[in-house]
């Protein structure tokens, strides 16, 4: 299972999902996409948490260019550090993010409108997105 925190309902649900995957002997990854370094922090703290990540988890941030926290995530031995801080370990830097959230507010749809379902077409020409499920 490639599990999204952001997909799924966030942290706790994450968490939730990993036990039904544990007892029904699922393998677990967590997938992330052009995320901010919150959601990484967040991805990183939920997947210490969780005893059975059968497969690396996936992360596109060492590429990102832009961020919304004061100093960049580290990462040791090809995994983000969690360290000890309060919270999601990170500070927001306000003025960053105000800076993307105007770019946000200007967006003519570029941004907002994405279609995955449109792009798996490209491979699949009978893809259509599932439905959620609900267990």
């Amino acid at each position: 299972m490639l599990s999204d925190h952001h997909y799924w309902g966030g942290l706790r649900a994450t968490r939730e999902l990993a036990a039904v995957c544990r007892a029904f002997g699922v393998g677990l990854s967590m997938h992330s996409n052009t995320h901010l370094g919150i959601s990484l922090a967040a991805m990183a703290q939920v997947a210490a948490t969780v005893p059975h990540l059968d497969h690396a988890c996936d992360s596109h941030y060492p590429w990102q260019t832009e961020d919304v926290l004061t100093e960049r995530l580290t990462f040791r031995d090809g995994r983000p550090d969690v360290g000890d801080a309060p919270g999601l370990g990170v500070t927001l830097d306000r003025d960053r993010l105000a800076v993307l959230h105007r770019r946000w507010l200007a967006d003519d749809g570029g941004l907002r409108d994405r279609d995955d379902a449109a792009a798996m077409r490209h491979a699949d020409p009978a893809w259509v997105t599932p439905a959620l499920p609900r267990w």
